[in-house]
Protein backbone atom coordinates (compact mmCIF):
# COMPACT_ATOMS: atom_id res chain seq x y z
CA UNK A 1 0.00 0.00 0.00
CA UNK A 2 0.98 3.75 -0.49
CA UNK A 3 2.45 5.60 2.18
CA UNK A 4 -0.77 7.30 2.99
CA UNK A 5 -2.92 4.55 3.65
CA UNK A 6 -0.42 2.77 5.79
CA UNK A 7 -0.65 4.95 8.94
CA UNK A 8 -1.59 2.70 11.90
CA UNK A 9 0.67 3.56 14.56
CA UNK A 10 3.05 6.07 13.51
CA UNK A 11 3.47 8.78 15.62
CA UNK A 12 4.77 12.53 15.01
CA UNK A 13 1.59 12.94 12.99
CA UNK A 14 -0.25 15.39 15.93
CA UNK A 15 -2.07 17.10 16.02
CA UNK A 16 -5.32 15.66 14.27
CA UNK A 17 -7.91 17.65 14.06
CA UNK A 18 -11.06 15.88 11.94
CA UNK A 19 -13.41 18.07 10.43
CA UNK A 20 -16.87 17.24 11.63
CA UNK A 21 -18.78 19.00 8.67
CA UNK A 22 -19.82 16.54 5.88
CA UNK A 23 -19.28 19.86 3.50
CA UNK A 24 -17.14 22.47 4.10
CA UNK A 25 -17.44 24.55 0.94
CA UNK A 26 -21.06 25.06 -1.20
CA UNK A 27 -19.28 23.43 -4.29
CA UNK A 28 -18.32 20.21 -2.56
CA UNK A 29 -22.24 19.53 -2.48
CA UNK A 30 -21.90 19.56 -6.47
CA UNK A 31 -18.47 17.31 -6.98
CA UNK A 32 -20.62 15.04 -4.29
CA UNK A 33 -23.78 15.14 -6.78
CA UNK A 34 -21.92 14.45 -9.51
CA UNK A 35 -20.21 11.58 -8.41
CA UNK A 36 -23.94 10.46 -7.11
CA UNK A 37 -24.92 10.70 -10.84
CA UNK A 38 -22.15 8.93 -12.03
CA UNK A 39 -22.83 6.30 -9.91
CA UNK A 40 -26.67 5.89 -10.75
CA UNK A 41 -25.79 5.84 -14.38
CA UNK A 42 -23.12 3.40 -14.62
CA UNK A 43 -24.38 0.89 -17.23
CA UNK A 44 -23.76 -2.33 -15.31
CA UNK A 45 -26.94 -1.52 -12.97
CA UNK A 46 -30.06 -3.25 -13.60
CA UNK A 47 -31.72 0.14 -13.87
CA UNK A 48 -33.87 1.78 -17.01
CA UNK A 49 -31.88 3.26 -19.85
CA UNK A 50 -32.00 7.06 -20.59
CA UNK A 51 -30.76 9.65 -23.43
CA UNK A 52 -27.26 10.17 -20.91
CA UNK A 53 -24.02 9.84 -23.09
CA UNK A 54 -22.34 8.44 -20.10
CA UNK A 55 -21.30 4.81 -21.09
CA UNK A 56 -18.66 3.95 -19.17
CA UNK A 57 -18.75 1.83 -15.20
CA UNK A 58 -18.06 3.79 -12.88
CA UNK A 59 -18.01 2.42 -8.65
CA UNK A 60 -16.92 3.51 -5.29
CA UNK A 61 -13.60 1.80 -5.96
CA UNK A 62 -13.05 4.07 -9.03
CA UNK A 63 -13.55 7.05 -7.10
CA UNK A 64 -10.65 5.32 -4.59
CA UNK A 65 -8.16 4.67 -7.35
CA UNK A 66 -8.40 8.20 -8.34
CA UNK A 67 -7.47 9.24 -4.79
CA UNK A 68 -5.15 6.70 -4.08
CA UNK A 69 -3.20 7.06 -7.52
CA UNK A 70 -1.79 10.23 -6.04
CA UNK A 71 1.60 10.92 -4.65
CA UNK A 72 1.24 10.75 -1.41
CA UNK A 73 2.44 14.15 -0.46
CA UNK A 74 -0.42 15.78 -3.07
CA UNK A 75 -2.85 13.15 -1.43
CA UNK A 76 -1.89 15.07 2.65
CA UNK A 77 -2.15 18.59 0.10
CA UNK A 78 -5.73 18.64 -0.91
CA UNK A 79 -8.77 18.00 0.84
CA UNK A 80 -11.36 15.29 0.87
CA UNK A 81 -13.58 16.50 -2.04
CA UNK A 82 -10.39 17.75 -3.88
CA UNK A 83 -9.32 14.30 -4.12
CA UNK A 84 -12.75 13.72 -5.25
CA UNK A 85 -12.46 16.60 -8.02
CA UNK A 86 -8.83 15.18 -9.28
CA UNK A 87 -9.86 11.35 -9.46
CA UNK A 88 -13.24 12.37 -11.49
CA UNK A 89 -11.53 15.00 -13.37
CA UNK A 90 -8.87 11.97 -14.83
CA UNK A 91 -11.51 9.71 -14.94
CA UNK A 92 -13.03 11.45 -17.35
CA UNK A 93 -10.02 12.66 -19.64
CA UNK A 94 -8.98 8.77 -19.41
CA UNK A 95 -12.32 7.59 -21.05
CA UNK A 96 -12.27 10.33 -23.51
CA UNK A 97 -15.54 12.49 -22.44
CA UNK A 98 -13.12 15.50 -22.53
CA UNK A 99 -9.27 16.24 -22.93
CA UNK A 100 -6.88 17.97 -20.61
CA UNK A 101 -7.03 20.61 -22.75
CA UNK A 102 -10.16 21.06 -23.49
CA UNK A 103 -10.98 20.43 -19.12
CA UNK A 104 -7.94 23.62 -18.89
CA UNK A 105 -9.61 25.74 -21.11
CA UNK A 106 -12.82 25.56 -19.27
CA UNK A 107 -11.05 26.10 -16.02
CA UNK A 108 -10.08 29.03 -17.07
CA UNK A 109 -12.70 30.27 -18.62
CA UNK A 110 -14.92 30.14 -15.64
CA UNK A 111 -11.91 31.09 -13.13
CA UNK A 112 -12.11 34.56 -15.26
CA UNK A 113 -15.82 35.05 -14.97
CA UNK A 114 -17.12 33.23 -11.56
CA UNK A 115 -20.63 34.58 -12.33
CA UNK A 116 -20.98 32.53 -15.72
CA UNK A 117 -23.67 30.80 -15.12
CA UNK A 118 -23.08 26.54 -15.23
CA UNK A 119 -24.71 24.65 -17.43
CA UNK A 120 -28.52 22.92 -17.30
CA UNK A 121 -30.31 20.40 -18.66
CA UNK A 122 -34.01 19.12 -18.56
CA UNK A 123 -33.83 15.19 -18.66
CA UNK A 124 -36.63 13.72 -16.45
CA UNK A 125 -35.60 9.95 -17.34
CA UNK A 126 -31.88 10.79 -15.36
CA UNK A 127 -33.31 12.02 -12.27
CA UNK A 128 -35.42 9.32 -12.42
CA UNK A 129 -32.54 6.73 -12.57
CA UNK A 130 -30.87 8.66 -10.09
CA UNK A 131 -33.86 8.40 -7.49
CA UNK A 132 -34.06 5.25 -8.12
CA UNK A 133 -30.65 4.46 -7.54
CA UNK A 134 -30.41 6.45 -4.44
CA UNK A 135 -33.07 3.85 -2.95
CA UNK A 136 -31.79 0.92 -4.23
CA UNK A 137 -27.85 1.81 -3.98
CA UNK A 138 -25.56 -0.51 -5.16
CA UNK A 139 -23.84 -2.36 -1.66
CA UNK A 140 -21.92 -5.20 -2.58
CA UNK A 141 -24.51 -8.64 -1.50
CA UNK A 142 -24.17 -11.74 -0.28
CA UNK A 143 -23.32 -14.82 -2.65
CA UNK A 144 -22.62 -17.95 -3.00
CA UNK A 145 -19.22 -19.02 -3.26
CA UNK A 146 -16.64 -21.40 -2.04
CA UNK A 147 -17.01 -22.63 1.63
CA UNK A 148 -14.59 -21.21 4.05
CA UNK A 149 -10.95 -22.25 4.33
CA UNK A 150 -10.61 -21.03 7.71
CA UNK A 151 -12.88 -22.03 10.78
CA UNK A 152 -13.76 -19.72 14.50
CA UNK A 153 -9.81 -19.82 16.35
CA UNK A 154 -7.62 -20.54 13.48
CA UNK A 155 -4.31 -18.81 13.47
CA UNK A 156 -3.97 -16.81 10.25
CA UNK A 157 -1.28 -14.86 8.72
CA UNK A 158 -2.26 -11.96 6.36
CA UNK A 159 -0.78 -11.98 3.36
CA UNK A 160 1.44 -9.38 1.21
CA UNK A 161 -0.10 -9.05 -2.18
CA UNK A 162 0.54 -6.72 -5.02
CA UNK A 163 -1.30 -3.71 -4.71
CA UNK A 164 -1.70 -2.15 -8.71
CA UNK A 165 -4.59 0.28 -8.39
CA UNK A 166 -6.84 -0.23 -4.74
CA UNK A 167 -6.94 -2.54 -2.08
CA UNK A 168 -9.06 -3.29 0.73
CA UNK A 169 -6.25 -4.50 3.15
CA UNK A 170 -4.39 -1.99 5.52
CA UNK A 171 -0.85 -1.54 5.21
CA UNK A 172 -0.01 -2.24 8.92
CA UNK A 173 -1.30 -6.04 8.95
CA UNK A 174 0.53 -6.95 5.77
CA UNK A 175 2.73 -10.23 7.15
CA UNK A 176 0.84 -10.50 10.70
CA UNK A 177 -0.93 -13.15 12.24
CA UNK A 178 -4.35 -12.93 13.93
CA UNK A 179 -6.70 -15.46 15.42
CA UNK A 180 -10.55 -16.31 13.36
CA UNK A 181 -12.71 -14.23 15.86
CA UNK A 182 -15.85 -14.72 12.84
CA UNK A 183 -16.59 -16.49 9.96
CA UNK A 184 -19.57 -14.19 8.14
CA UNK A 185 -22.38 -16.04 6.65
CA UNK A 186 -22.07 -16.83 3.61
CA UNK A 187 -19.54 -14.72 1.05
CA UNK A 188 -19.12 -11.22 -0.53
CA UNK A 189 -17.90 -9.50 -3.60
CA UNK A 190 -16.38 -6.20 -4.12
CA UNK A 191 -17.99 -3.28 -6.25
CA UNK A 192 -14.93 -4.71 -9.04
CA UNK A 193 -11.65 -6.60 -9.61
CA UNK A 194 -8.68 -5.45 -7.54
CA UNK A 195 -6.63 -7.57 -9.96
CA UNK A 196 -3.73 -8.80 -8.26
CA UNK A 197 -5.34 -7.93 -4.75
CA UNK A 198 -7.20 -10.81 -4.92
CA UNK A 199 -10.20 -9.31 -4.46
CA UNK A 200 -13.32 -9.57 -6.95
CA UNK A 201 -15.30 -12.66 -6.94
CA UNK A 202 -17.83 -13.65 -3.99
CA UNK A 203 -15.22 -14.93 -0.94
CA UNK A 204 -15.82 -15.89 2.58
CA UNK A 205 -14.91 -13.11 4.81
CA UNK A 206 -13.60 -13.39 8.23
CA UNK A 207 -13.63 -11.05 11.63
CA UNK A 208 -10.18 -11.53 12.62
CA UNK A 209 -8.49 -10.83 15.97
CA UNK A 210 -4.99 -8.97 16.51
CA UNK A 211 -2.91 -8.64 19.10
CA UNK A 212 -1.78 -4.74 19.26
CA UNK A 213 1.48 -5.48 20.64
CA UNK A 214 1.93 -7.59 17.59
CA UNK A 215 1.13 -4.82 15.41
CA UNK A 216 2.87 -1.92 17.12
CA UNK A 217 5.80 -3.31 19.33
CA UNK A 218 6.25 -1.21 22.35
CA UNK A 219 3.84 1.18 21.42
CA UNK A 220 0.27 0.16 22.79
CA UNK A 221 -2.05 0.06 26.04
CA UNK A 222 -2.57 -2.74 27.60
CA UNK A 223 -5.72 -5.07 27.58
CA UNK A 224 -7.40 -4.75 23.93
CA UNK A 225 -7.61 -6.01 20.93
CA UNK A 226 -7.29 -4.99 17.01
CA UNK A 227 -10.64 -6.51 15.22
CA UNK A 228 -10.73 -6.21 11.15
CA UNK A 229 -12.86 -7.14 8.35
CA UNK A 230 -10.36 -9.34 5.50
CA UNK A 231 -11.61 -11.18 2.70
CA UNK A 232 -9.80 -14.36 2.05
CA UNK A 233 -8.13 -13.48 -0.28
CA UNK A 234 -6.02 -12.01 2.43
CA UNK A 235 -5.15 -14.56 4.65
CA UNK A 236 -3.35 -18.05 4.20
CA UNK A 237 -2.33 -20.89 6.72
CA UNK A 238 0.43 -19.95 9.39
CA UNK A 239 3.50 -21.45 8.21
CA UNK A 240 4.38 -24.81 10.74
CA UNK A 241 8.02 -23.11 11.27
CA UNK A 242 6.45 -19.88 11.94
CA UNK A 243 3.49 -21.41 14.09
CA UNK A 244 5.89 -23.08 16.45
Amino acid sequence: MKLQHTLGGLEGLDPVEPELRVFVEPWETRIFGIHTAMMALSPQLPLPKTSSTFRTVWTWADLRKGAEAMHPFDYFKYRYYEKWLGGISGYFISNGYITAEELDQRTRAYLGDLESPLPTAEAPEVDARIHAYLMVGDSPQQRRGAPPLFKQGDRVLVGNPPTVEHTRLPGFLRNKTGIVETVYDESYGYLCSTGPDGVGPAMPVYCVKFDPQHLWPGNTEPGFSFFADLYQAYIGPVPAATAA
